[in-house]
């Protein structure tokens, strides 16, 4: 019997920012659900991604995040240090193309800067901004994200990249700010 070598996957991005190194890498559950659990408990992620509470929701989420098709949750690192939780997705294939203009390469970004000491002093906009840059040099396409519109320091952050706020729009589960951020 011969031995095989396993290696690690890709990163999807692993990208140098002013803040530092940031990779995004798909989520491994059995590795990262404790701590983005511990994320979604933080009351000030709690407020807007309202999925608090027992283990089993953070997990019925994110592993319903990883089998939809057009949907990638990523861990963010900066620097090695793990300090968030984000979804990209096919922005035409999800339900928020039922409430904007989709284009066919729409790319979303769903985000949540975890670690409470990295809140605040603009990581968000930098990081941001570092993924869009990547993602735009790749394939010209259009970036959207949804923020709760009561989610001030998101929209600062989306603003901060590049992004525009585009509309207001009543989601199932939110009131949003659209912020877009058209091809480069």
């Amino acid at each position: 019997m011969t031995a095989t070598t396993r290696t690690a996957p890709p990163l999807w991005f692993d990208l140098t920012t002013p803040a530092g190194r940031l990779t995004l890498a798909p989520v491994k559950p059995d590795r990262d659900l404790p701590l983005i659990h511990r994320w979604m408990n933080d009351p000030d992620v709690a407020r807007y991604w309202e999925l608090d509470g027992p283990p089993e929701r953070t997990t019925e989420h994110v592993r319903t995040q990883i089998a939809r098709p057009h949907t990638q949750p990523m861990l963010a690192r900066l620097s090695g240090r793990a300090i968030g939780y984000w979804e990209l997705y096919q922005a035409a294939d999800d339900a928020l193309a039922g409430h904007y203009a989709a284009e066919p390469d729409d790319l979303g970004v769903h985000l949540l800067i975890g670690e409470s000491d990295c809140r605040g002093i603009g990581i968000g906009g930098v990081l941001l901004r570092a993924l869009a840059d990547a993602v735009q040099s790749r394939k010209p396409r259009r970036l959207v994200a949804e923020p709760d519109e009561r989610n001030l320091a998101s929209v600062r952050a989306f603003t901060a990249a590049g992004f525009s706020a585009a509309a207001t729009l009543d989601l199932p589960d939110k009131r949003a700010t659209l912020m877009i951020r058209g091809i480069t």
